[in-house]
């Protein structure tokens, strides 16, 4: 029966049924079904836009306290302010290497695993990857940047610590 099928071989027939040619033509069988369009910017009359006003200046930071600035020249009032995500690409990467570490010390549920386990060794791995980011990325992040890392690389060094102790 092997015989039967290696010598009787089936036909198979391509057929092309894309719309539109290599060249980007309409092919003949579908020019009555299909009418081409102008583009509807081609149509418009060129206008020139209205002129743009420039947005009223928004006081986006709270005003300074009246004891003057604070120290260290800070940009930023609170440790929430620092550890907000500026997103920028840097911090979009960095984000889940914290939350793989908040996971490893039980601090922030794992979504893979029904109750919270504490792995001290892949936080302290989390934690030196970090800081070895920061050490190699020195001079080279925004202040907004910096500080996102710095806050976060601080709370997990001191949340690590204190779940240590409790071991």
């Amino acid at each position: 029966m092997s015989k039967d099928k290696s010598t009787q071989k089936e036909q198979i027939k391509v057929t092309d049924k894309r719309i539109f040619t290599p060249e980007g033509e309409i092919r003949e069988e579908f020019r009555q079904q299909i009418n081409p369009v102008e583009p509807k910017f081609a149509k418009e009359e060129r206008t020139e836009p209205p002129p743009v006003k420039p947005a009223p200046k928004v006081q986006t930071t709270p005003p300074r306290s009246e004891q003057g600035p604070s120290p260290g020249g800070e940009r930023r009032r609170t440790l929430a302010d620092k550890a907000q995500n500026p997103g920028t690409a840097f911090t979009d990467f960095v984000e889940p290497l914290i939350a793989q570490a908040y996971m490893s010390l039980g601090m922030l549920r794992n979504p893979y695993q029904p109750k919270p386990t504490i792995d001290v060794g892949a936080a302290r791995q989390m934690i030196e990857i970090m800081t070895m980011l920061k050490e190699k990325t020195a001079g080279n992040l925004t202040p907004d940047e910096q500080d996102f890392l710095d806050t976060h690389l601080g709370e997990l060094k001191l949340a690590y610590v204190q779940r240590t102790k409790s071991l």
